[in-house]
This record gives structure tokens, C-alpha cells and sequence, in this order.
């Protein structure tokens, strides 16, 4: 019997991995919170501030009401017509921004719509401008399309945003309100965004995917600041306002031209959104959103009663009102704040997001998130965080030991 030669598969040149994929990192937030994972299934009891969601009361409503032969087949790749007429009223009765449903495609989360927009509009080295923080898979998502990322330190005003224009530039996103710093764009904002854009010829996404995390009316949509839509892309999470974040249903909001194109990257690569998600959604949208915004308000209540513990214990953040995410500065650490975040967590069961994942220019930071844990408990991990920074113990080569003797692998 002929034995098969064995190959080293990884360097063998013709069986390697596309130099993309290779170049990019894993995620830094699902990162922490895998570890965050793996210790909690080890025994320990670890404080969840690194969760990107909040955690909602939310009845299962009944699934005989859906038509489940329709919902077992392959749906419109645009998304079912009900649930882009739910959308298209939701955005002119909160947002005051008028919408045709034939201007809305749904697909199967927020995240690959950004990167199939990103692919719809950008050729091969053509610059995508991102105002830091940033939430992480933005540079990724560019790279993987191709693309060059280019930044905006957090704060530069947005009457300097022109300046980082380039030549190459074709893109410009901003997170509406912020994820990390819950900031909040105003109108004024917006509208000189807007008219940058049409003077330099760019377009621009707004990824409002916290649109519904605001108690009162100072949130403004981008769709009711460009109406007809010239060159603009509005990106929503569905699942995550309606507190369902694991059924994965985003939708987009542009022109014409650009639904059209975006849907036929949709249909080779989605087909569609999950025909019996979008049917639950249309059929309990109003009943849904009745039990959810109760508690997206109480959920941002909670926001300022934090914010005042932070400002009792005197740490430092960048500017935001909205969602359940704090921006926190640790640039009084002396070390490098990866190592920070992963001491945090290995040796005080306390998951944070390094800053780095959103940009060059808030490395010093790291990302609270106050949505699934009690006051209590994010008060006292606020503690030992305000403990923690004035430390002189932490070292790389401590925290790489510790992860080494627990089992997890290195980022």
C-alpha cells in the first residue's frame, strides 16, 4: 500500500490562506468575552462589562399565528415587503424621516450589510475614512473588501473632517449614536457631513445601530438629514433595538441605485434574511416594540445613574449620553492597556474591551458596558478599575504566564 506523503499544508504556498484573512485579527470583543466564557465554564464568577447588548424581558409570542409553510422556504432577498413597511413607518413616526419600503433591504444582521456596502461601493485600494472610536470590524471589514482604512482621531472637530479627505477617499462611516462613547451626532453635525460629502463627492454610512438606546427626542436619523438619500446609507440593527441581538436581522436604507446593487451582492451571498424571523418580526413588530422601549428607557436611565458613580469616583471618559457604553480613560496606566484589560479579567473576574479596538488615537481607554449587570456590581468593578489603574504590578510577561496556566490562548 503506497503511503501518502505528509505536507506541512502551512507552508505549502499553493495550499495557503488568502494574505487577507492572514492579515487581519480576530475580534477583540468577542475575544475578551470568550475568555470571559471559558472561566465562567471553569467555575468562575466573572462581571460581564464587556457585552455588546442588553439583556430585555421579552415573552415568546406565539409561532402558530405565522404562516409556517411559507416560513420553512426561502423568502424575498430584499426582505419580506410587511416587515420593510413596519421599518419604513417606524423611521417617519421616531425619526421624522420619510422612507419607501422599496428603499430597505433587511438581511441577516447589521454587520455583513456594512461589509457587503463596503464591497458594493469600494474598488480595490480605494480609502474608507472612520471617525474614531470606531467600532472594531469597520478596518477589518475595509481590508477584507480590499480597501485602505484611514482615520479620524476622536477628537478632531467635524469642521477638520475635510482635511483627511484624500484623492483615493470614497467612503465615510460613522456610528450614530457611538459605540464605545455613546455620543451623540447632532443635526448640525450631520448636515455639515453631509455637505462635506457632496463637495468632495464621497459616500457616507451612518450605522445607527443604537438609535432606539436615547430617552429623549435628541436623536436625529441621517435619512431625515439627506432625504433623498444622494450617496447615503443608513445601517440598522433590528434584532439589537428589539433586544434579540442572537437572531442576527439588520436592514439598510439607501437610494435606489445602491438597494439594487446591494441586493445582488445580498443574493449570492445571504439569499435572505431567516424567512421565519422576519415573518415573527412583521407579525409582533408593533408588540415587541411596546415592551422593549420600557426597558431600552430604563436600560439608559441606568446609563446616568452610572455615569454619576464615575464621576463620584473620578475616572475619567470621553463625552456621550446614549446607549449602555462608557468610553473609560486609564491613561494614567503605567503599561500597555491590553495587559491592563486581561489582568482585570484573569485575576478580578472583570471583562472590559481594550480601547485599541477602536482606534489608534484611544489606546489609552477601555470600553464599559453596563447593560446585562447590577449597579452594585458595576460599582464595585468601577472600584477596583480606579484601584487598578494607579497599579505599578501589572507586566506582559505576568498576564502572558497567566494565560498560559489557565488554558487560553494568546490574541
Amino acid at each position: 500500500m503506497t503511503k501518502i506523503k505528509k505536507v506541512d499544508l502551512a507552508e505549502t504556498s499553493h495550499l495557503a490562506l488568502s494574505n487577507r484573512v492572514n492579515a487581519i485579527p480576530e475580534a477583540l470583543s468577542i475575544y475578551i468575552n470568550q475568555l470571559m466564557y471559558d472561566m465562567r465554564r471553569k467555575g468562575r464568577d466573572v462581571v460581564a462589562l464587556s457585552l455588546g447588548e442588553a439583556f430585555f424581558k421579552i415573552p415568546l409570542f406565539d409561532f402558530n399565528k405565522l404562516d409556517i409553510e411559507k416560513c420553512y422556504h426561502y423568502s424575498d432577498s430584499q426582505g419580506i415587503l410587511e416587515l420593510r413597511e413596519k421599518i419604513a413607518g417606524y423611521y417617519y413616526k421616531h425619526y421624522n424621516a420619510s422612507v419607501d419600503p422599496t428603499e430597505i433591504l433587511i438581511s441577516a444582521g447589521s454587520k455583513p450589510i456594512i461589509f457587503m456596502a463596503i464591497e458594493t461601493l469600494c474598488d480595490p485600494g480605494d480609502e474608507v475614512l472612520i471617525h474614531e472610536p470606531a467600532w472594531l470590524s469597520y478596518q477589518e471589514q475595509v481590508h477584507l473588501a480590499s480597501a485602505v482604512p484611514a482615520f479620524i482621531p476622536y477628537d478632531a472637530p467635524i469642521k477638520e473632517f475635510a482635511k483627511y479627505v484624500t484623492p483615493k477617499t470614497k467612503l465615510l462611516i460613522i456610528n450614530n449614536p457611538n459605540n464605545p462613547s455613546g455620543r451623540l451626532y447632532s443635526a448640525q453635525e450631520l448636515k455639515a457631513i453631509a455637505n462635506m460629502a457632496q463637495e468632495h463627492g464621497l459616500f457616507v454610512l451612518v450605522d445607527e445601530a443604537y438609535s432606539d438606546f436615547i430617552i429623549d427626542e435628541t436623536f436625529v436619523s441621517y435619512a431625515s438629514i439627506v432625504p433623498d438619500k444622494t450617496n447615503a446609507l443608513i445601517v440598522n440593527s433590528l434584532s439589537k433595538n428589539m433586544g434579540m441581538s442572537g437572531w442576527r436581522v439588520g436592514y439598510v436604507i439607501s437610494e435606489q441605485r445602491i438597494i439594487q446593487a446591494l441586493l445582488k451582492v445580498n443574493q449570492h451571498l445571504i439569499t435572505c434574511a431567516p424567512t421565519i424571523l422576519l415573518h415573527y418580526m412583521a407579525t409582533y413588530f408593533d408588540e415587541v416594540i411596546a415592551i422593549t422601549m420600557p426597558q431600552v428607557r430604563e436600560v439608559v436611565k441606568k446609563r446616568q445613574r452610572v455615569h454619576e458613580i464615575i464621576k463620584k469616583i473620578g475616572l475619567k471618559h470621553l463625552g456621550g449620553d446614549t446607549t449602555f457604553y462608557f468610553f473609560i480613560s486609564v491613561e494614567e496606566f503605567d503599561g500597555d492597556v491590553m495587559d491592563f484589560a486581561l489582568y482585570l479579567l484573569l485575576e478580578h473576574g472583570i471583562a472590559v474591551v481594550p480601547g485599541v479596538a477602536y482606534g489608534a488615537s484611544t489606546k489609552n481607554f477601555i470600553r464599559v458596558s453596563i447593560g446585562t449587570e447590577s449597579e452594585d456590581r458595576i460599582e464595585q468593578s468601577l472600584y477596583v478599575i480606579s484601584d487598578l489603574i494607579k497599579s505599578n504590578k501589572i507586566t506582559h510577561k505576568g498576564v502572558m504566564d497567566r494565560l498560559d496556566a489557565m488554558g487560553f490562548h494568546k490574541f
